[in-house]
């Protein structure tokens, strides 16, 4: 089993944001369910943050609920926060405000129920160099208010600066079938030479490796994709034809979704080719989508190759991420 800040996880992990996202937040009950199914699939490393939801229930306050309700998973759990943003979503590394987030997270769950195993900033602070960010974690992890550190959308260089300061327990990034630009701008390669995990988010791409977006019609008039580049009219055409080609190549496991295929995909190439350790962490609101996502398709190296040719002959086309966070994405 691969381990983060010391402790086993499984290969899958489990994102708590879809469960407290403000437009839809979702009843205890069904998100206790969630949270259960996690559990019982191996999803062992939760990740959360300060803004997965509001100030008054974000994240934070799920966990509280869960662990004050279920003691005993507490210690089956590794816990990655993510905090260091204004309300205002802006980030800020100086050592006052990234202090007081980790504060206000302790005064939400008491490590009483549950410490924080890994603490990150959500983005890199562009008026703050980031070492003296990282020297304010280190010393947060010497006086025992979190485990580890780790880092979130980040380029390579940043990377090696900031383990220069404290050890990185793991590095956040956007990874998935449909967005694979870490394996070609040296995230992948720096996280693999410095033995850090890399927890990819979106490992479904925000949904469209469901199968179920087929087009435009299929966003809901609400959604926020329809503010994304890569979702918007010709650029979903072509990226849509990526989507198809893997719909094809995991329909051989008729057994299996094709999340589960797209899934697999990610925890297999950990150590593989010389990459290091990947865990995708995958954010479901339903129990039953926490238990597919959990199955594990055993892909076989013609599976890799046929893959790798289905991505090089269907490259995405359009940015990845929202106008106003495009500043603050160093990967």
């Amino acid at each position: 089993m691969p381990t983060i800040a010391g402790r086993e996880v499984g290969a899958t992990g489990f994102g708590l944001m879809s469960l407290t996202w403000p437009h839809n937040p979702t009843p205890k009950v069904q998100a206790f369910a969630a949270m259960d199914a996690a559990l019982e699939t191996g999803a062992n490393f939760w990740n959360g943050g300060q803004f997965y939801g509001t100030p008054e229930y974000n994240s934070l306050h799920l966990l509280r609920d869960y662990f004050t309700e279920h003691p005993d998973a507490a210690k089956k759990v590794t816990l990655s926060i993510k905090g260091g943003l204004t309300l205002q979503k802006i980030p800020d590394g100086s050592e006052k405000f990234v202090r007081q987030s980790v504060e206000q997270c302790l005064q939400i769950l008491p490590p009483s129920l549950k410490k924080i195993d890994i603490f990150q900033c959500a983005r890199v602070d562009p008026n703050t160099p980031i070492e003296l960010t990282m020297k304010t974690l280190r010393k947060l992890v010497e006086e025992g208010k979190i485990g580890a550190v780790g880092l979130s959308e980040v380029k390579a260089e940043t990377i090696q600066r900031a383990n220069a300061v404290v050890p990185i327990a793991a590095v956040e990034v956007e990874f998935s079938l449909f967005e694979t630009s870490i394996l070609t701008n040296g995230v992948a390669s720096t996280c693999a030479k410095l033995n850090i995990p890399v927890v990819a988010y979106s490992p479904l791409g925000r949904g469209i490796l469901t199968g179920q977006i087929t087009g435009a019609a299929d966003l809901p008039a609400n959604s926020p994709l329809r503010r994304l580049d890569k979702y918007k009219g010709e650029n979903l055409d072509q990226n849509l034809q990526l989507v198809k080609a893997l719909q094809e190549l995991s329909e051989r496991y008729h057994d299996y979704s094709m999340p589960a295929f797209a899934l697999s995909w990610i925890r297999q190439l950990s150590n593989r080719d010389g990459w290091g350790v990947f865990i995708p962490i995958c954010g479901s609101s339903r129990a039953e989508n926490v238990r597919t996502n959990g199955q594990n398709v055993q892909l076989t190296d013609e599976d890799f190759k046929s893959i790798q040719k289905v991505l090089y002959e269907n490259q995405t086309v359009g940015e990845r991420a929202y106008p106003e966070q495009r500043k603050y994405l160093e990967g």
